[in-house]
């Protein structure tokens, strides 16, 4: 929660002088409230899929150096654990975000985006764990140590569906379903 608040503080003292000004007139201060809520919700998500594509990418890597082993004892839930990684950080480079415009059908209200931006940091640390492990197995994996590779795949594989399922909830946020 207080790394939210930090987020949105920083937003609001990095604002011009100008935008302080417009800031005080009447009707444009929740504008660019919401303004600056949208894009903390868009840096927040855009920082989890660039740790997501690290994460993507070492398992290709890992996933190549199983290949060359030829270690088909693991290929199969390897081959699916880069499917996985691949569908995860593609629904959160295009999920939607933040304060939806006048004219698109979903409009996201303030209160739901601190809601959101709560999911989402939540989502970081996930994320954060996520590589961390995939940068275990590949060292392990760089230096020919293979037997836990089953074992660091299923802990992966859980993950990334929990942070999807996790990830999902946040739809329902924007609905306010939840």
């Amino acid at each position: 929660m207080s790394e939210k608040k930090g987020l949105l503080e920083k937003a609001k003292e990095e604002r011009t002088l100008f935008e302080r000004i417009l800031g005080e007139l009447p009707g444009f201060r929740g504008y660019k409230e919401k303004e600056l809520r949208r894009e903390t919700d868009k840096l927040i998500r855009n920082h989890i899929y660039r740790k997501l594509l690290e994460a993507r990418k070492d398992t290709k890597e890992v996933f190549q150096k199983l290949a060359d082993q030829r270690l088909h004892e693991v290929l199969t839930e390897m081959d699916r654990l880069v499917m996985i990684i691949d569908r995860v950080t593609e629904k959160i480079n295009h999920a939607s975000y933040g304060y939806a415009g006048f004219f698109n059908v979903l409009k996201v209200q303030e209160e739901k985006l601190d809601k959101m931006i709560d999911f989402d940091n939540e989502l970081i640390g996930r994320t954060q764990k996520i590589l961390d492990d995939t940068s275990v197995f590949k060292g392990e994996v760089m230096k020919h140590e293979f037997k836990k590779a089953r074992e660091h795949i299923e802990k992966l594989r859980d993950s990334l569906e929990s942070l999807e399922e996790k990830f999902d909830e946040r739809g329902e946020v924007i609905l306010g379903v939840k």
